[in-house]
């Protein structure tokens, strides 16, 4: 039975660079893996009122649900304002509730962050591994991940142009793979 693996994109974008990321990565699946898209399009804004009065909202139960079934995450975030998009924060809210229950624990992640410009979301990257910890992720430290000019490696059809980034995706993919093995 396959492992299946997570991809997240923090970003709602139609055009996302983190979707795309996404993609390409989907299709660097070895064997005995399965890298799974999940998407944060339809997920409200968490509300532990929700919760306490069980009215969870289908997306929640859909979500978690999603959340449970994965053995391990790829989170690929854009950078908002040195920090992490919203809707990713939401996310790691929403699966981590009701107390107690989170769905993320112990699953190994890695975080990919992305940008148009030079600084390759350095502060998004950080503020989720902060976040990692408290949900008791173990989060893979090598190699960072950092892609910078992100928008000259795609045509405009959404391919992935820049062979030394799909290199270097690869390589961190395979080091996510070796890692996951050592800490699921």
């Amino acid at each position: 039975m396959s492992k299946v693996i997570g991809i997240i994109a923090g970003s709602l974008r139609k055009e996302s660079f983190s979707k795309k990321i996404g993609r390409v990565i989907q299709g660097m699946a070895p064997e005995g893996f399965e890298f799974k898209i999940i998407p944060l399009d339809d997920l409200p804004i968490y509300n532990q009122d929700f919760d306490d009065h069980q009215e969870v909202p289908p997306a929640y139960v859909t979500f978690r649900e999603a959340i449970r079934a994965l053995d391990g995450v790829i989170f690929i975030t854009p950078e908002y304002n040195r920090s992490v998009p919203g809707v990713l924060k939401n996310a790691l809210d929403v699966a981590s509730r009701p107390y107690g229950k989170s769905a993320w624990t112990g699953k190994p992640a890695a975080i990919f962050s992305n940008s148009p410009g030079n600084l390759s979301g350095f502060g998004a990257n950080h503020h989720l591994r902060q976040s990692l910890v408290f949900l008791n992720m173990p989060a893979m430290a090598q190699p960072e991940v950092y892609l910078h000019s992100i928008s000259k490696d795609f045509d405009e059809s959404g391919n992935m142009t820049n062979d030394g980034t799909r290199e270097f995706l690869k390589k961190a993919v395979d080091a996510f793979i070796a890692f996951y093995k050592k800490n699921a």
